[in-house]
């Protein structure tokens, strides 16, 4: 018996390599996402606006079924996936006005 790995098919190496650059980017994007919800969150606070808006997540999370079942993604999954985010989005926004209204006390 060898120790060495078995040879990985050509066509599994190129499928990985595509998910590993999808993943890449995927990252990328959120990242994206992020920096723009935090703008969001401090021009909320600044505002005085509620850190959560439920008729824009609504109307988001249908865009999304709709996004999804035109991509042929399963939409229940697409909106777990963006009911995720949305949570960190609002901790993000919470702890933003939290420290908006610390520094105004100041």
């Amino acid at each position: 018996m060898s120790d060495l790995p078995a040879p990985i098919p050509a066509e599994l190496a190129r499928l990985r390599g595509s998910i590993d650059n999808i993943d890449a980017a995927l990252v990328h994007l959120l990242a994206e996402r992020f920096k723009a919800t935090q703008r969001v969150g401090v021009l909320k606070a600044a505002e005085g606006l509620p850190p959560s808006d439920p008729a824009r997540e609504a109307a988001q999370v249908a865009r999304l079924r709709e996004l999804a079942r035109q991509a042929d993604l399963d939409p229940v999954f697409a909106e777990k996936f963006l009911a995720f985010i949305v949570a960190e989005v609002i901790r993000h926004h919470e702890q933003i006005a939290e420290d908006h209204r610390a520094t105004r006390a100041d």
